[in-house]
């Protein structure tokens, strides 16, 4: 046999080539000064909303009507927490945080796992980035407390071969307990917009996020159920501004919740009377009293916080303010 031929230096078996950026190429990796002065330009409101000083305050007298009224303690913190989730103010939150234990029953840890799932289920009515900022930002805020290290880290959503069937079938339920007698019309007519529009909520929304498993809430997460999760779409929509037939839809999602009697298995669990006394509030709350105060304590933190959902102040004098 010949000897094995020498390589030759320098060849491809031995020199990893480095492709060179071809003349004129943008480098993909860094932005222009101008395109970052765009993407951070105040107008677009690129930040999240500081804490008004004035907030305490806020969410202070709503906790006292709240109490007056016997509205119970979580329907007011669910409120508080989703109208702030969307007005998008992680500081607020945590004055929010700070000042319910001394309001309601909760423990600190108690509070922010609350918060933290109405945070989660805000994604349906606000979107994943509001959620993501918010969320990360509490987390961030609360971390120094001892208590902190007992957050529950396990899921509870995940979805499976084992459970698929089971995570559509609640959240068909959920559909029909909102929507009833409307919930086959409605389905069709957002079809007609889209074929996937029905799909995507109920598969995408409420069966894995809206609706919640049957074992939810033993692993240490907050609980939001069935008519607090219609508390967290009303305030989120209000909070919004320019959904206000979704606003209309999720008051009586609200009403029909009360009128099924879910409200009375809503807070089982929950030590003494204080299931029955949150069951009862969750009732007062769906009259026409209840919901007025809902939408006008949803009107105070937004005044609070300022700004909107999906304004933005347009530049230039007398022009006027515009929705995206």
């Amino acid at each position: 046999m010949s000897a094995p031929l020498a390589r030759k230096k320098g060849t491809l078996n031995d020199v990893k080539k480095e492709k060179k950026p071809k003349q004129g190429a943008q480098d993909m990796s860094k932005l222009a000064p101008s395109l970052k002065a765009l993407i951070n330009a105040p107008f677009a409101r690129p930040g999240q909303a500081p804490a008004p000083r004035h907030i305490r305050d806020v969410y202070t007298r709503i906790a006292h009507e709240a109490r007056e009224r016997k509205y119970g303690d979580r329907p007011w913190v669910t409120l508080s927490a989703a109208a702030t989730f969307t007005l998008n103010s992680p500081a607020s939150l945590l004055v929010l945080h700070d000042l319910a234990p001394a309001h309601t029953s909760l423990s600190p840890l108690a509070t922010a796992e609350l918060i933290r799932e109405v945070g989660l289920k805000c994604i349906s009515f606000n979107g994943i980035p509001r959620t993501i900022n918010s969320l990360g930002a509490f987390k961030a805020g609360v971390a120094h407390h001892p208590w902190a290290a007992d957050l529950a880290t396990t899921p509870s959503r995940a979805v499976d071969r084992s459970n698929v069937a089971d995570v559509a079938a609640r959240g068909r339920d959920l559909w029909r307990s909102i929507y009833t007698p409307f919930d086959d019309k409605l389905e069709a007519k957002l079809a007609e917009s889209h074929p996937d529009l029905p799909v995507h909520i109920l598969a995408s929304h409420y069966g894995p996020l809206l609706a919640d498993p049957a074992e939810h809430g033993r692993d240490g997460l907050g609980t939001v159920g069935r008519n607090l999760t219609s508390v967290v779409a009303v305030a989120c929509l209000r909070a919004q501004t320019g959904v206000g037939p979704q606003v209309l839809s999720h008051v009586f999602g609200l009403r029909k919740g009360v009128e099924q009697g879910t409200q009375r298995g809503e807070f089982e669990g929950l030590e003494g009377g204080e299931a029955e006394a949150e069951a009862d509030g969750v009732e007062r709350l769906a009259g026409d009293e209840g919901c007025e105060w809902l939408l006008r304590s949803v009107d105070a933190i937004a005044e609070a916080i300022g700004g909107g959902f999906g304004r933005w102040e347009g530049q230039g004098q007398g022009q006027e303010k515009a929705k995206l």
